[in-house]
């Protein structure tokens, strides 16, 4: 039996394992501990209007990192991006643990959102190049269900140093810790010994992609970046505001991770199976059901159900909807990428400010799941209706 050399840059198995280490750094450390740490800092420091303004400038910078990311075509550009990002995602996580500067905040969670889109677009970029096996899309899966792993381990830790009676400061100071071990590896496998020589394919502009159907997929597309935050800002704080379930936020939010580790895999063997648009569709009509649970009804177990539904949709959703773009933009994906990744990102920075401004004005969550509900439901409609068209797509 051949062994595993877990230190060879070539390996398969450390090429995936580095993959998912830099998804638990760029997605779970810079970006969902901040939702994990949420119930406490606003106890202590942040208001529900600040928490909102961070989350939206967080994905500017994630918008930002994300279309730059998709026009740097040179791998060996992608590895320095890469390596910048994690350190941008270490170093902005340090910056919450020791300082309370409002501005400071604002401008960490901004590069917080670059570095992780560097860490999560160019790094699985890296991914998928590094490997050798014939069927990358099932390996794929497997990298993306480190997106599940990222919310886990990153709230593990977090629960962690609250058991020994720690703070929500001390907690961003050991997840810098954290991400600075662990990085190291990533950082590591994901680079090459030498310089990689590499021929560059330039495609003209092909605006013919944009059929109907393409565009209706785009803007449902932002109906599921609006769907996919309010949640992955506000849930645990939303399940804590609920009569009888105080407490219990950090709880549902642990379920989120742990439903999110098999989603993508899950979902896109339904794809192959039933075709891409049925699939999701389901999957947003899912998220819709668990979007409405917090905002009808107080009742543990469904609250608890509304976080697997969350977790078992959001990160499906977008390896369905990119899965589905690739395969439509044929040759040329750059341009429709762009496009989805572009309104995926409007979605998510518009959806929790809207959301603080309705919680401020009804004290309560409840009309900005309304809303929240109502958009996604407005994807769906849309995807349908390029069914009743029989307009072109999977």
């Amino acid at each position: 039996m051949k062994s595993i050399n877990l230190l060879d840059r070539n390996s398969n198995i450390a090429i995936l394992l580095a993959g998912i280490i830099a998804l638990i750094v760029g997605v779970g450390v810079a970006r969902f501990a901040f939702t994990s740490l949420l119930p406490p800092m606003l106890e202590d420091y942040l208001s529900v209007n600040f928490a909102g303004v961070l989350a939206s400038v967080n994905y500017i910078g994630y918008l930002a990192g994300s279309i730059f990311a998709v026009f740097i075509k040179d791998i060996n550009t992608k590895v320095k991006f890469f390596r910048l990002g994690m350190l941008l995602c270490i170093s902005t996580t340090l910056i919450l643990g020791i300082s309370t500067n409002d501005i400071l905040w604002i401008i960490s969670r901004i590069l917080a959102g670059f570095g992780a889109a560097m860490a999560l677009v160019v790094g699985s970029a890296i991914v998928m190049s590094k490997l050798n096996i014939p069927n990358k899309t099932k390996a794929m899966g497997i990298h993306f269900s480190g997106i599940g792993f990222s919310i886990f381990i990153s709230d593990l830790i977090v629960r962690g140093v609250f058991y020994f009676k720690g703070t929500w400061n001390f907690s961003w100071i050991v997840l810098t810790i954290f991400a600075l071990f662990i990085s190291i590896y990533s950082m590591y496998i994901l680079s090459y010994d030498k310089e990689v020589k590499q021929n560059i394919v330039k495609h003209k502009i092909d605006k013919s992609i944009f059929s109907p159907f393409v565009i209706l997929l785009i803007i449902a597309y932002f109906c599921e970046g609006v769907g996919m935050v309010v949640q992955g800002t506000f849930l645990p704080d939303i399940i804590n505001s609920l009569e009888g379930l105080e407490g219990f936020g950090s709880f549902t939010w642990t379920i989120v991770g742990l439903a999110g580790i098999p989603s993508c895999i899950i979902w896109m063997m339904l794809a192959h199976k039933y075709g891409s648009v049925n699939v999701i569709m389901l999957a947003m009509f899912l998220q819709v059901i668990g979007i409405l649970i917090s905002a009808f009804t107080n009742n543990m177990y469904l609250n608890l159900f509304s976080g697997i539904l969350y977790g078992g949709t959001f990160v499906g959703l977008v390896a369905l909807f990119m899965n589905l773009g690739g395969k439509l933009s044929a040759k040329n994906p750059v341009l429709l990428m762009g496009a989805l990744t572009t309104s995926y990102g409007i979605g998510q920075v518009i959806a929790p400010l809207y959301s603080v401004a309705l919680i401020e004005q009804f004290k309560s969550y409840e009309y900005a799941l309304y809303l929240t509900a109502f958009i996604v439901s407005c994807g769906i409609v849309l995807l349908y209706l390029t069914k009743i068209l029989k307009l072109k797509g999977e």
